[in-house]
């Protein structure tokens, strides 16, 4: 076998392939005999009829069609062997350059390649906060609202009602049969006296109706900000709003007292409610800064780093990021086709535009996780992997689900349980290898392995003053020599 091996720009790399010629004839037997196995030749039993006999039978372009599959599924393997590739994916038989001898070429798609660069030289401080007394005091006010009552009012609208309302946002010198950028009708608002980020259409919208009755309506212009994540399609474009007031509900708040807090849950007053709510803000606050302090760390790598990898492994990524996006929507009582018209957009627009780019960043932040856990050399010892998994275990327990019930009996079950235990190393694997790089981020990586290489006579105090010198057994003992 001869092979020539040609790399390719897009991380690929074609293979010129030569074989033996009596291979070939070898091929166009065994294909014979397969054919003869298949149909029925008068005069003989299946599989038994003379090689002549079958040729003139099915002709030699059916023998030699089915040799060639027989011999590619052959060769390929043997030369990627041979030619040391690892795939990536499924290779490709791109042209059979002739018979005499057998000669193919094939595309083969290499496995992924990363170079982290420095990151060991990245820096970045981690600087969370906990959540101040306002933040606790205003999700306490939000629970009083879930516990209050309210009621119909006929006055104007003021900080903390709850408003109804139609609400339609359109290009500013829209058409008349230019379909709205958005539209909501029946719409429940909260009128709260500050911002909140995930406020519908955005961050404030219901106090500029304060002073508005029911019947009464409001346009006013909004201009979005660039990277608006609430509403991607809306980002950086100016919308004129229509609010029309349908219902103004006045709101009575429960006293904040103790006995409030003994309706709210099991708490015997309320510095045990606010002590609680505190927690749950700062474990909340903390997850949401470490996923942007994670990302931004991944992303700083990535930066620098040099990543390679054949088409056809970023267009499974893609699949799968739009099997995710079609199941999040299936979720939410939505059809991707539905969405997409919603949106004024095909499919080839929407994974050129949105879908790909995503997947650029998903596949090049996961092979960095990967290349950053084989050069920090992060294993996991069973006792953690243990402790893992039955985390997730209790958590799915918590969360209703019956292991017990599990569709197929006992195999259902291990089957569960297998799953488990793979997400759940996958899970601790990758907090591991975060909180590596958050140590290397920090200086604080760089500082233990300072204070490790240091000598351990160093870490002696020096005898006091005015003391006489130790003897030679008491000297030896306190060094350790």
């Amino acid at each position: 076998m001869k092979i020539e091996k040609q790399p390719r720009d897009d991380h690929q790399v074609t293979l010129v392939v030569e074989v033996e010629q009596d291979r070939m004839e070898a091929s166009k037997r065994r294909a014979a005999r397969k054919l003869a196995e298949r149909g029925k030749i008068p005069g003989f039993r299946p599989g038994k009829a003379p090689y002549d006999v079958i040729r003139r039978f099915y002709g030699d372009a059916a023998i030699t069609e089915e040799a060639l599959e027989i011999l590619v599924d052959e060769v390929y393997p043997e030369a990627l062997k041979e030619a040391d590739i690892d795939p990536a994916a499924p290779g490709s038989l791109e042209n059979v350059d002739s018979m005499e001898p057998p000669k193919f070429t094939f595309t083969v798609p290499l496995s992924p390649t990363i170079d982290l660069g420095d990151y060991k030289g990245i820096r970045l401080p981690y600087e969370w906060t906990a959540p101040t007394d306002d933040k606790v005091g205003e999700a306490i006010e939000d629970l009083r609202r879930m516990y209050g009552t309210s009621e119909t009012v006929e006055r104007a609208i003021q900080e903390g009602d709850y408003i109804l309302l139609d609400v339609v946002g359109v290009k500013p010198k829209a058409a008349e049969d230019e379909a709205p950028l958005f539209e909501r009708y029946g719409f429940a608002a909260l009128v709260r006296s500050n911002d909140k980020e995930d406020e519908w259409p955005f961050p404030g919208f219901a106090r500029k109706l304060v002073g508005l009755k029911a019947g009464e309506e409001k346009s006013l212009k909004h201009k979005f900000p660039k990277e608006f994540e609430q509403e991607p399609d809306l980002a950086g474009q100016t919308v004129e709003i229509t609010a029309a007031i349908k219902t103004v509900r006045g709101v009575s708040l429960p006293d904040l007292d103790d006995e409030f807090a003994k309706q709210v849950g099991p708490f015997e007053n309320l510095e045990a409610l606010r002590g609680v709510i505190r927690a749950n803000l700062e474990q909340e606050s903390r997850s949401k800064y470490d996923d942007e302090y994670y990302l931004q760390l991944i992303d700083e790598i990535r930066e620098t780093a040099t990543i390679k990898y054949p088409p056809q492994v970023l267009e499974h990524e893609a699949e799968h990021m739009l099997e995710d996006i079609t199941r999040s929507l299936a979720d939410q009582g939505y059809e991707l086709d539905s969405y997409l018209k919603m949106r004024q957009m095909d499919q080839d627009t929407f994974m050129k535009e949105e879908v790909n780019p995503s997947a650029v960043r998903r596949l090049e932040r996961n092979l960095i996780m990967d290349a950053l856990t084989r050069s920090e050399n992060i294993e996991l010892d069973e006792s953690s992997l243990d402790q893992e998994f039955n985390s997730t275990i209790s958590d799915l327990i918590t969360g209703g689900f019956d292991l017990g019930q599990a569709k197929g009996g006992r195999k259902g079950q291990q089957e569960i349980a297998q799953a488990v235990a793979m997400q759940s190393a996958s899970r601790l694997m990758t907090r591991r290898v975060l909180e590596r790089l958050k140590a290397i981020a920090t200086g604080e990586a760089e500082a233990n392995a300072e204070q490790a290489e240091s000598p351990a006579d160093e870490a002696v105090e020096p005898a006091p003053k005015k003391k006489k010198a130790a003897k030679p057994k008491e000297a030896e003992a306190a060094t350790g020599k």
